[in-house]
């Protein structure tokens, strides 16, 4: 059994889920630490937008605590980051690269990076545009954890100087992400805060559906959407969802939408957390296409979709039966390897590698 760790995370936020995906990934995958008997503290930056919406104050899986400068992170949780055993700094943390400058002199375990963006990361590094990581910096850690995996971990070593690249994907808590008895009201929803590089996808694979299945019913649930799109009258608009609705949101729906962001279908194998959720929660999946998808869900367990015409097949054809045996089977696979306490024992056992090739070298330096 590995021994019980003392583990501290930096991350963007874990309090609010407002406009911010970071806060699922960090709750799930935290709380699978918790539940393998690890010690976990979560540092944050107090700042207003997330102040204002919180949605866990006060988490029973791990010690949070907040900073409101970064010489107020060093000066009060100083001692708390010299003892850790494992020092995790996430990406898109406020200066960030003050952070893990300060960081790193303290920490005296493993300094670990979670990249929770990948490709916007390497992007923005390439053009000299991260605010949150510096390029000198990648090789302080020990072991870069990156949420998007295949040919970028390579990437990550070769051209960026990772020392090690990890895969290491968000996951879904089946304790929040379960079918709920609510009745079923729309034929396809999504979910997602809005962006730019999502929003043609949006477009031609739910509201051009909904212009051409007037009879039929979706809803668009996230925040920040400009004031000018079109919204057929068919199609529901919530802006806000917290992930206590989650479950229940899912359950309403005969379809979910998954839609990803164009860095990450140029990367590939970098699966939203809001494909695990749906399948959990027993919800028929329909995916744009990118590289790796069929990695993490085969073809019989979700739908694939490029263009309208696409989607108005799939809502008018499919029986109800081949429809929910694609979900059980989503759904089987999800909770067998995408759990966060499975996600917390991929990210133990990254760690407990790392400690033994130290301790190999260190005992063939004495030999």
């Amino acid at each position: 059994m590995t021994k019980q760790l003392d583990i501290v995370f930096l991350g963007l936020s874990l309090s609010s889920s407002w406009g911010n995906g970071h806060a699922t990934t960090f709750r799930g995958l935290l709380k699978g630490l918790h539940e393998l008997g690890h010690r976990v503290t979560f540092l944050e930056r107090d700042v207003p937008w997330y102040a204002n919406h919180r949605d866990l104050r006060d988490p029973d899986f791990c010690a949070l605590r907040y900073y409101e400068t970064v010489p107020e992170l060093q000066r009060d949780h100083a001692r708390c980051l010299e003892q850790a055993d494992i020092v995790v700094i996430g990406s898109f943390v406020p200066e960030g690269r003050a952070v893990i400058d300060i960081v790193a002199s303290l920490c005296k375990g493993q300094l670990c990076f979670y990249d929770i963006d990948t490709p916007v990361t390497l992007a923005k590094l390439s053009a000299d545009d991260c605010d949150y990581l510096s390029w000198r910096q990648i090789p302080y850690f020990d072991i870069y954890f990156s949420f998007a995996g295949g040919p970028v971990l390579n990437d990550l070593a070769q051209t960026f100087g990772a020392r090690r690249a990890e895969p290491l994907y968000c996951s879904v808590d089946p304790e929040r992400h379960h079918r709920t008895a609510d009745p079923v009201r729309w034929d396809l929803g999504y979910l997602g805060t809005y962006s730019g590089d999502r929003q043609a996808t949006l477009d031609a694979l739910l509201l051009e559906p909904a212009r051409r299945m007037p009879d039929r019913r979706f809803v668009v649930a996230g925040s920040q959407y400009p004031s000018d799109i079109d919204w057929p009258d068919n199609v529901e608009r919530i802006e806000h969802l917290p992930p206590a609705g989650h479950a229940a949101f899912y359950s309403r729906q005969r379809y979910t939408l998954n839609v990803t962001r164009r860095s990450m279908i140029a990367a590939g194998w970098s699966p939203s957390v809001r494909l695990f959720e749906a399948a959990a929660c027993g919800t028929p999946i329909i995916s744009d296409r990118w590289p790796g998808l069929d990695s993490f869900f085969p073809a019989s367990t979700i739908h694939t979709a490029k263009k309208p015409d696409d989607v108005v097949v799939i809502l008018s054809r499919e029986s109800a039966r081949t429809r929910l045996a694609m979900a059980d089977r989503a759904r089987e696979l999800v909770l067998a390897s995408h759990t966060g306490v499975a996600r917390a024992r991929e990210f133990i056992t990254a760690l407990t590698q790392k400690e033994a090739e130290v301790l190999d070298l260190d005992i063939g330096s004495a030999a």
